[in-house]
């Protein structure tokens, strides 16, 4: 019994109207154990190197984890994997919400999707019926409305993830959105689900997944529930959500400001910061929302009912979207970042990079880079909220200027063929909303992650910032094996399927306990590291077989600090991130040059298919 699992993978050939089931094995669950582990596996073996990022090779994942759909708290989660068509590179998103559970308990760990429709579908999975049907008449639609339409179509109860306007245009910087709202964001998953031609996938389960030890489940629920009670930070959360402190991080340096340029107390000041954090928004507040199993509930539905943009129903920002339309374009208009937050989540984009190409075109435009004419006649100035409205309308119905910064920043920069000095990115994706300068491990994982550019994925950069960590974060000549040990603990937290604010709420370590008690094998310590580094090395393999080196990975100079800045918390501050990588890479096991895993590490590992790739069948004897 492979308990914690459906136990079943789901792969369609759009090409081919083709539908294919497979067993998950014991052995592939116990080595990369779910999500984007089990998702570099099936993507290293299936996809050959060099294949289009929107072309048919390519391959869309998307895959829950042990504890997803189970009574697990915390264990809403569900990531979708793919080669990325901004970095050429490996890619994955995660998401909550609900669409993750309801595909498990419809009978998959996960479902992986190649080739290219002839015309516009939708795929059908309906507790363990699958099919591929016409969506021509949903081509076109927002997200919200599709999963409208679906609910009609398919069942009242249906999970939908789809792609909006932008996705249908393959917008480099567009995204799925599922629960009308909840989106694997970065990267540009929406293009490649959009080349595709796949408008949306709905799913209805009922099926049980059946879990170990259920007592034990629920025993360690009682334990988390109780100490969130006395936890500030989870009752923070909960009642304001992940923007609790966003007005805070506009101050202290944590948030870029005036894309990156500037300084929180100079140049946005505190008045500003106090207006977009999360705290204005009670008054429109009419439920609480929260993912599958949560005990936290970060999120909320409101109703703006008054100004310029009445809103009948919409969602409360996160933080990394008040953050990208606020501080970051010296916007303190809420709600101008709630019209731009709705548009996102019915367009289909992600948040944090639609922010940051504004941004990019709004400091090109005030240092005389870009014409209004450019412009299409906006006057883009800083904090304009009616301005960076009309671009990102522009930008969701890709006409004009809009169609250009919906591919992102870099593109946009590309097409210009000027600007690029006013770029802040890694490796071509934006920089999500927390700043290196601020939590300088943050500089190492947004350049050299195998999935660039985010701030998910472990390592110093997160106690640093949570102001967590042992020592001097700025002394750059220590450290690196703390780093790998903290990025291979969240790869554990990733791939299992947990929400990351498990950290903030629970007692540390729980995630082992929670895996023992739903697979029924031994997770401890040592288990955790070695099968968090498992997972790292595949995803960084998959990177090292397209021919990517270290030295081809890039940041932006301003986020390191070049030049420092000259006043504010961050004053002086410049962030050696090539040292930071050699510790990092000594410490994993990479060579700097070449970014090959050492052969004794892979060995260790067990990761025979990339030994062979790397080293030659000789190194397997």
């Amino acid at each position: 019994m492979l308990y914690g699992y459906a136990g079943k993978m789901l792969f369609v050939d759009l090409t081919n109207n083709k539908i294919e089931e497979k067993e998950l094995t014991q052995e592939l669950a116990e080595n990369f154990l779910g999500g984007y582990g089990i998702g570099a596996k099936i993507l290293y073996d299936m996809m050959p190197a060099g294949a289009d990022p929107l072309g048919p090779e390519n391959i869309l994942g998307f895959v829950t984890g042990p504890v997803t759909a189970t009574r697990t708290l915390f264990s809403g989660r569900y990531t979708i994997v793919h080669k990325s068509p901004v970095t050429g590179g490996w890619n994955d998103a995660n998401s909550g919400g609900y669409f993750g559970p309801e595909l498990k308990k419809a009978g998959y760990d996960a479902v992986f999707i190649s080739g290219i429709a002839e015309k516009p579908v939708y795929i059908w999975i309906n507790d363990g019926k699958v099919e591929i049907r016409d969506a021509s008449h949903l081509w076109g639609m927002d997200c919200k409305e599709v999963w409208e339409a679906l609910k009609s179509e398919t069942d009242p109860k249906v999970r939908v993830v789809a792609i909006g306007p932008a996705g249908e245009r393959q917008s480099l910087i567009s995204c799925p959105i599922n629960d009308g709202h909840r989106a694997p964001g970065r990267g540009g998953g929406g293009a490649v689900m959009g080349s595709k031609k796949l408008k949306a996938i709905a799913v209805h389960g009922t099926q049980e997944i059946k879990v170990a030890d259920p007592e034990k489940v629920l025993e360690i629920n009682k334990r988390i529930v109780e100490a969130m009670k006395d936890n500030p930070a989870a009752q923070g959360f909960g009642t304001f959500g992940t923007g609790v402190g966003t007005a805070a991080s506009a101050l202290s340096g944590d948030s870029p400001v005036k894309n990156w340029g500037g300084v929180g107390i100079v140049d946005f000041g505190e008045e500003s910061a106090q207006k977009v954090g999360a705290q204005v928004l009670e008054k429109y507040k009419t439920r609480k929302y929260a993912c599958h199993n949560c005990p936290l509930g970060c999120g909320a539905e409101l109703k703006v009912d008054d100004g310029r943009w009445p809103l009948e129903e919409t969602e409360r920002p996160e933080y990394e979207t008040a953050a990208s339309f606020g501080s970051t374009l010296l916007c303190d208009e809420m709600d101008a970042i709630l019209k731009c937050n709705e548009i996102c989540n019915r367009a289909g984009f992600d948040t944090i990079s639609a922010g940051m190409t504004i941004a990019w075109a709004m400091e090109c435009y005030n240092e005389g880079v870009l014409t209004r004419e450019e412009l299409d006649g906006i006057d883009l100035t800083w904090g304009n909220g009616e301005a960076i409205v009309a671009i990102m309308e522009k930008m969701a119905k890709g006409e004009g200027i809009g169609a250009i910064l919906a591919n992102g920043s870099q593109y946009a920069a590309r097409h210009f063929g000027k600007g690029e000095e006013y770029l802040q990115v890694a490796s071509g994706i934006e920089l999500p909303m927390h700043d290196p300068r601020f939590a300088p491990g943050l500089a190492r994982t947004y350049k050299y992650d195998p999935t660039p550019g985010r701030h998910v994925k472990g390592g110093a950069g997160a106690p640093q910032m949570m102001g967590a960590y042992p020592g001097d974060k700025y002394n750059y000549d220590v450290g690196g094996f703390l780093d790998v040990m903290l990025t291979a603990g969240q790869e554990i937290i990733n791939s299992a399927g947990f929400c990351m604010f498990m950290s903030i709420a629970a007692p540390q370590g729980i995630e082992n306990e929670y895996i023992q008690a739903v697979t029924g094998r031994r997770f401890l310590g040592q288990d955790n590291f070695i099968t968090g580094l498992r997972i790292l090395n595949m995803r960084h393999a998959f990177n090292v077989r397209e021919g990517i080196k270290p030295s081809d990975l890039t940041i932006s100079d301003r986020a390191l600090g070049k030049p420092p800045l000259t006043a504010g918390p961050l004053e002086g501050v410049t962030v050696d991130v090539d040292k930071l990588a050699r510790m990092f890479f000594a410490n994993v096991g990479w060579d700097m040059e070449t970014g090959k895993p050492s052969l004794e590490l892979l060995q260790k590992l067990g990761l025979k298919e990339v030994i062979k790739a790397l080293y030659g069948e000789e190194a397997l004897a």
